[in-house]
């Protein structure tokens, strides 16, 4: 699996399926969520809708709606709560439960967001640490290109030292 580090606008990219990070509710809401909910439209919404929500740490699969890529993988990660609450493990679960969902729909192309490092406070460093090992770690056999997506520039720069090192 090739990995790869962009700094884009993920509800653009032309990929099998995108990685949003959602809510428990899977209804909307701030940063990525919202954005891939207002870019794809109501049939995202319609399909959260009709799963119901999702648990921290897990994932689902809808279609993309209007976006160029066929799917969304909605996982919802931790809050931070200073680290006692499972946080870590949770977290590596979002990614590894999205890579797992991509394996099993045969995808060769993922595009994943940073995930739990706006509002639910997790610390940036370590979450991108999180994320490399978990995809790094996972073995493959469909997925050929992942694609960390990040739209500031303190999580791409960390994201850059981290894959350089």
């Amino acid at each position: 699996m090739n990995i790869l580090l962009i700094r884009e606008d993920i509800t653009k990219l032309n990929v099998d399926a995108i990685v949003n990070a959602a809510n428990k509710s899977l209804l909307g809401g701030g940063g990525v969520d919202g954005a891939i909910h207002r870019a794809g439209g109501p049939e995202i919404l319609a399909e959260c809708k009709k799963i119901g929500g999702c648990e921290t740490g897990q994932a689902v699969i809808t279609t993309a709606g209007n976006l160029p890529s066929k799917y969304v993988i909605h996982t919802v990660g931790p809050i931070w709560n200073g680290g006692t609450a499972n946080e870590e493990a949770l977290l590596k679960s979002c990614y590894i439960q999205s890579l797992k969902l991509a394996e099993e729909n045969l995808l060769s192309s993922i595009a994943i967001p940073n995930i739990s490092t706006g509002i639910y406070r997790f610390p940036k460093e370590l979450a991108a640490k999180i994320a490399i090992k978990s995809a790094q770690s996972f073995k493959s056999q469909s997925i050929t290109e992942l694609r960390f997506v990040c739209f500031e520039e303190e999580n791409f720069n960390l994201y850059a030292e981290l894959l350089n090192q």
